[in-house]
């Protein structure tokens, strides 16, 4: 029968005994383990705990649960309408020490403390001085949760040849150890016998037999430990007696909870070759196919399919990206991995959006594996993950996330609630031990230990059942960001499924694949709301709201943004969400106009900026001009290979000079000056030349954005304070493009001998002539070093300076100042500040050409 959701076979003493000792004498296909339900029993695995159906489905060890507690015992008298025994492991123990005695097996310890195991040999001298007993062990509880000090510790016991164990760890951990490393030990019966090695010794005496008879005997361990036992017993307890009376029942002889086998369990040790290194075309069925969503993802993309490679020596595997970016980086890159399946979704179509793409390309396969570009699976992990959806009929099945330090990073959540959200705003991450109905989030360090299901995981990997994405159906593409897995693995639970957690499977995660900004911290919470009230009456949703709005205002300042946007449901129209790029300027013609790029010696990147721009070449109304000068290398051939790009050479090794060459040929207007190394959306060309064409403006830019990946530490400070300074996202400098229609150039007339062209142009303008254009982001790749960072800054104060405008640099300080809000962004100030101390000391030594060569690396 199921008491409280835990099975448990019910067996008059004699009965219970005979199948433990005879299993003990002559072995089985499996070894047996041992243990005894209690109400701590049914608070650990019982329905809806954390270890539910843990032991159940535990394929090397098969599991005998007898009944104990008196509860137990009351519910299952009621249920079958006669009386059966307690078994506890106190009782039961020294009738198999006799039983074992006589038939000279071997027994074993493991649990306790030394001096625990120095007075139960001085009583077994005395009591059973004929008792083989194969092994004293008391370990640490940190090498309990080491799988590497577990296994050595296992492979102890073997060598010792032990018959019986006696596993006294205490609940769950004695089950837990059990069933991952008893099958290792070679013993034929393992008895989970919690505190018997202290009863054994004399530490702790039994209750009397009249306090047993009254059901009382808890109370009267209460009495004698109150410090460790007030929790299990006071707190714990009611709990578990409620899952008692609500979640029993007769299940049949032989209903042990089986597992279904919805995939082939992968073979493991056969005498197969290995598999070469290879990914499968995606139009093959394949064991795994791997959809992976990106958006500007070609720094984290290598790594990622290099570890999926060495997983192809276990499975066949296909690989489909979705490329949600608004430039074509990340697809260029992938042309130079085989059979790598790769498309451009159109548009920014968030993670449902890019997930439900993916599929849709993806054909058929035995589990579809999704992955963030930015993880790097360990060796083995994925068949891992196949086997234990295999063993338990999963229908998702989660690893374990690593972050790049080698820790763990707690993935593992539980179903929203108005209360584990108010606990969470009111404690965050402190607390860790606290309740689980006081914390969405798993801080347990134990669940991170051993397989167990679980409510949902972020969604960074989850490998999935066919049979579910059919029947739950796809993403939810309202979610543009977060929410999305919290929505998808409810489904998946709501539709009779199940999802695991399997720690063998380790993957690390960079965690900075979607970035982060305002904005997409305050959809993280707008998205919460949003996925109450689809599932939640309007209420609820009141009620899970306000909590959000609490916690926004306990994090303020530094989460104002948050507030602000939770509290004004107007403003969520305004977050980031799905959109389509299509065609340029949405299948119209393009906007007339010029693209001009002045490159020195920028083989290495011009290609990169060019892809950017093909979906125009060719077009009558655009010209692009690339304007080499001085170049050495291979600039102008790589140019030159792209139809519809107008070259000029020029000697001399001047931008101002390649700037001027390329007006003098450009007959189309309005014109965007383009550095060589920027990475711009074609929608933003479009958009840019739209509002020049019609908003009376006289000169503009795009948005941009600072791409920081693989910067050091001190760069990526620097950049954080530039980005929080408004006059850097106001004017027309710093962001390696800018746009004149023909009557602003008319003010410019040609381009003087100047550094900082682009500071420049901006002072030419006042405001309401100039303008920066809400686009898709430019990308403008920063220095990688510090180093790096010194040379472009002392290339543009030494540019400023030729201009003259002092009060930039006092408008700017003043700036910096107003925008530190805590120690993060004072920290990145004072970052910001030195450097650009530095910038302005000039060298001893000046090269000819100051500028950045680690952002143009093709790694970059």
């Amino acid at each position: 029968m199921r008491l409280g959701g835990v099975p448990v076979t019910l067996l008059e003493a004699e009965d219970a005994l005979e199948v433990i000792l005879e299993r003990a004498r002559n072995g089985g296909r499996q070894p047996l383990a041992v243990a005894s339900a209690n109400l701590d029993h049914v608070k650990h695995f019982g329905q809806d705990s954390r270890w539910e159906a843990t032991l159940d489905l535990q394929a090397a060890v098969e599991w005998f649960t007898l009944l104990d507690g008196s509860p137990l015992v009351s519910q299952a008298a009621k249920l079958t309408m006669r009386k059966w025994p307690r078994l506890s492991g106190s009782d039961l123990i020294k009738p198999i020490l006799n039983a074992a005695e006589t038939a000279g097996l071997r027994v074993g310890f493991i649990g306790g403390t030394p001096q625990c195991h120095g007075q139960i040999r001085e009583k077994f001298a005395r009591d059973h001085p004929d008792l083989m007993v194969a092994g004293w062990w008391a370990p640490e509880r940190t090498s309990l949760t080491d799988p590497i000090a577990s296994r050595a510790l296992a492979a102890e016991i073997l060598e010792a040849r032990t018959d019986i164990l006696v596993v006294c760890l205490g609940k769950p951990r004695q089950e837990l150890w059990i069933s991952e490393f008893g099958h290792l030990t070679g013993a034929k019966v393992m008895l989970a016998f919690g505190a018997v090695v202290d009863f054994l010794a004399g530490r702790i005496r039994r209750a009397p037999a009249r306090v047993s008879n009254l059901g009382l005997e808890w109370a009267w361990r209460l009495a004698l430990e109150p410090r460790r036992l007030a929790r299990r017993y006071l707190l714990d307890g009611p709990e578990a007696y409620l899952k008692l009376r609500r979640n029993s029942g007769i299940t049949g002889e032989g209903a042990t909870g089986e597992p279904i086998l919805h995939v082939p369990i992968p073979a493991t040790g056969t005498a197969e070759p290995p598999r070469r290194e290879e990914f499968s075309s995606h139009l093959e069925h394949t064991d795994v196919a791997v959809l992976i969503v990106t958006y500007n993802s070609e720094n984290d993309l290598p790594l990622l399919l290099q570890t999926l490679r060495a997983e192809t020596r276990d499975q066949s595997i296909k690989v489909i990206v979705a490329d949600n970016s608004p430039t074509p980086s990340t697809l260029l890159l992938l042309k130079h991995h085989a059979n790598v399946y790769s498309f451009a979704t159109g548009g920014n179509l968030g993670y449902s959006g890019g997930i439900n793409a993916a599929l849709a390309q993806a054909g058929t396969a035995e589990v579809y594996l999704v992955l963030n570009p930015d993880m790097r699976v360990e060796r083995g992990s994925i068949q891992a993950l196949r086997t234990k959806m295999a063993l338990t009929g999963a229908g998702v099945v989660v690893p374990l996330l690593l972050d790049d330090d080698g820790s763990v990073y707690p993935s593992l959540r539980r179903e929203p609630g108005v209360f584990r959200a108010l606990g969470d705003a009111l404690m965050g991450s402190r607390l860790p031990g606290r309740p689980g109905w006081l914390s969405e989030m798993d801080f347990d360090g134990e669940s991170y230990r051993h397989p167990h299901r679980v409510d949902w995981a972020t969604g960074a990997a989850l490998l999935i059942r066919p049979d579910i994405l059919h029947s739950v159906g796809q993403w939810d593409e309202s979610f543009f960001l977060y929410s999305e897995e919290t929505d998808f693995l409810r489904r998946v639970r709501e539709a009779g499924a199940s999802v695991w957690f399997e720690p063998r499977a380790r993957m690390r995660h960079c965690r900075g694949g979607s970035g982060s900004s305002p904005a997409l911290d305050a959809l993280m919470a707008i998205n919460r709301i949003r996925y109450i009230r689809k599932f939640h009456s309007r209420s609820y949703a009141r009620a899970f709201r306000a909590v959000v709005v609490l916690s926004a205002l306990l994090r303020s300042p530094r989460r104002q943004g948050i507030l602000a946007a939770v509290s004004r449901e107007k403003r969520w129209a305004q977050l980031p969400q799905a959109a389509r790029y299509g065609k340029p300027n949405g299948g119209a013609a393009m906007p007339a106009g010029a693209v001009i790029i002045p490159a020195h010696n920028e083989a290495a990147v011009i290609g990169r900026t060019l892809e950017c721009l093909a979906p125009f070449l060719g077009l009558k109304d655009l010209e692009v001009v690339v304007a080499c000068n001085g170049c050495t290398d291979e600039t102008a051939a790589v140019a030159s290979s792209f139809p519809g790009v107008k070259v000029l050479s020029i000697p001399e090794a001047s931008k101002v000079a390649a700037l001027n060459a390329a007006d003098n040929v450009a007959t189309r207007w309005p014109r965007l000056y383009l550095d060589a190394d920027i990475d711009i959306p074609e929608s933003a060309i479009s958009t840019l030349f739209e509002c020049l064409d019609g908003d009376g403006l006289l000169a503009a830019r795009p948005t941009s954005r600072y791409v920081t990946d693989g910067a050091s530490f001190t760069v990526r400070c620097y950049y954080r304070a530039r980005q929080r300074i408004p006059s850097t996202q106001e004017g027309l400098w710093g962001a390696g493009s800018y746009a004149l229609t023909e009557e602003g150039h008319r003010r410019l007339g040609t381009f003087p001998e100047v550094t900082a062209d682009d500071f420049y142009v901006d002072g030419l303008f006042k405001e309401g002539e100039k303008r920066v254009i809400p686009t898709e982001p430019v990308r403008v790749r920063t220095p990688q070093t510090g180093r790096s960072l010194l040379a472009t800054l002392r290339r543009v104060y030494r540019g400023n300076t030729q201009l003259d405008r002092r009060g930039t640099r006092s408008a700017t300080a003043s700036e910096l100042l107003r925008s530190v809000h805590g120690p993060v962004s004072a920290f990145d100030a004072c970052v910001y500040a030195a450097y650009a101390g530095l910038g302005r000391v000039r060298p001893r030594t000046q090269t000819l050409w100051e500028r950045d060569e680690s952002s143009r690396s093709t790694q970059c």
